[in-house]
């Protein structure tokens, strides 16, 4: 297996632009190779900073080093890294941007699937509505804190999952029939959906490093989502207000 676009790389640390469906670290039933798998092939030694969700797309850190590794865990809990992400929704919030503060744990019966519970751990996730097509809309959002699935269940919890989402949504597949009236597939074939997987992608990190130095990283919007957003835009217009 090939691996991803390395974004930037130094003696201490590197990014990666995770593709959507690999796994960042191997899972405890070794399913699949793993992201860190083949980074530890080409650099033998590799530590584990923070994960991506396996069908979240973009980037992602890795250490090089044991010091750089501490350095980072460090300030990846005390909330010193700028995390951005955008996200294809369904609906669109009431208000165009916010902050979302809803206390998290694990799910008690359900493993590796989180719920808001009062007596869970300080989740904050601020976003911004950037498109909005009426019956979905396009949201940046601020990472402030690092649990697990968070944007995710903080969606759900407000209303708005993110498309595709097998745990927090309904996890059905867009297509194109469903974005464009009077829609005819032409072919013997099933139509193919025009997104199969979690419609949510990191799109930058940035940090001061151990040298004081500033980085800076962002990974590119991944084709099937620009595809779908090109669609949306073709094909679906946001309601237009009581006059």
């Amino acid at each position: 297996m090939k691996l991803p676009e390395i974004l930037f790389e130094n003696d201490e640390l590197l990014a990666l632009n995770k593709p959507a469906g690999l796994l960042s670290v191997p899972d405890r039933m070794q399913s699949a190779p793993s992201l860190k798998d083949l980074l530890i092939e080409k650099y033998d030694q590799i530590f584990t900073v923070h994960r991506l969700d396996r069908e979240t797309s973009g980037v992602i850190v890795f250490a090089k080093t044991a010091a750089a590794h501490q350095y980072l865990s460090v300030i990846f809990q005390e909330r010193r890294v700028e995390k951005i992400y955008f996200g294809i929704v369904w609906g669109v919030p009431a208000s165009p941007s916010g902050i979302i503060e809803l206390t998290m744990t694990e799910h008690p019966a359900k493993n590796g699937t989180m719920i808001v519970h009062r007596k869970g751990k300080a989740a904050s996730t601020g976003y911004t509505v950037l498109e909005n097509f009426g019956k979905y809309s396009l949201i940046k959002f601020d990472l402030f804190t690092g649990r697990t699935h968070q944007i995710r269940v903080h969606m759900k919890e407000t209303g708005h999952p993110i498309l595709c989402d097998p745990i927090y949504g309904d996890g059905k597949p867009v297509f194109v029939s469903s974005l464009k009236r009077n829609y005819n597939h032409s072919g013997f074939d099933e139509e193919k959906p025009i997104l199969n997987r979690l419609a949510l992608h990191a799109a930058s990190l940035s940090f001061t490093d151990q040298n004081g130095k500033l980085i800076s990283v962002g990974a590119e919007m991944p084709k099937d989502l620009r595809a779908l957003l090109s669609q949306m835009r073709k094909s679906l217009k946001p309601p237009t207000p009581n006059a």
